[in-house]
């Protein structure tokens, strides 16, 4: 029996749904010299349990990310709402490309749709959000972590705050 399926979810439903709600989605890692490496992801998918997220990118634009998170497995996200700057920190010690699920390149659009209604209205230009969150499907790369740490990152008192298992927060 795995152990680490016992412990608590770190996410509620609502952290869940905020983080696959067409958020700003970023990615860093480390290389095996211990340098940092950052991309943007597309998408989020969150298992039926909350205790697996799988990140969506870009290949081309991420490839100095997935070697560090190959050589690492280590992997810190932020998911952030631009029109009100909430925004939850995840982090993973067991990363790895996995392949994706015959849902994932409509999860992209739908979530790149979500991404376009919550931005534009602040005003940004649907071509240029549009152009930032393309992806080609041929070339897409599935990331698979289980939260370890989950915080709240939104700017404010509470920033930095841990949150997850029975001490579910709301982070705004």
């Amino acid at each position: 029996m795995d152990v680490k399926n016992l412990a608590p979810t770190l996410l509620d439903d609502s952290n869940a749904a905020f983080i696959a709600g067409g958020t700003s989605i970023n990615a860093s890692s480390r290389t095996s010299e211990n340098v940092p490496v950052i991309a943007r992801a597309g998408g989020c998918r969150v298992s039926a349990d909350r205790r697996t997220i799988t990140l969506l990118f870009g290949t081309a634009g991420a490839r100095e990310l997935l070697d560090g998170i190959r050589a690492s497995r280590q992997i810190a996200v932020v998911f952030s709402q631009p029109s009100t700057h909430q925004t939850i920190q995840l982090k993973g010690a067991d990363a790895a490309v996995v392949a994706l699920q015959k849902r994932d390149i409509k999860l992209l659009e739908q979530q790149r749709e979500a991404f376009v209604a919550e931005v534009c209205p602040l005003g940004y230009r649907e071509p240029l959000v549009r152009a930032l969150m393309w992806f080609d499907p041929d070339d897409i790369t599935a990331v698979a972590f289980t939260p370890s740490e989950a915080f709240i990152q939104t700017p404010g008192p509470r920033a930095g705050e841990p949150f997850g298992g029975e001490n579910h927060a709301r982070p705004r």
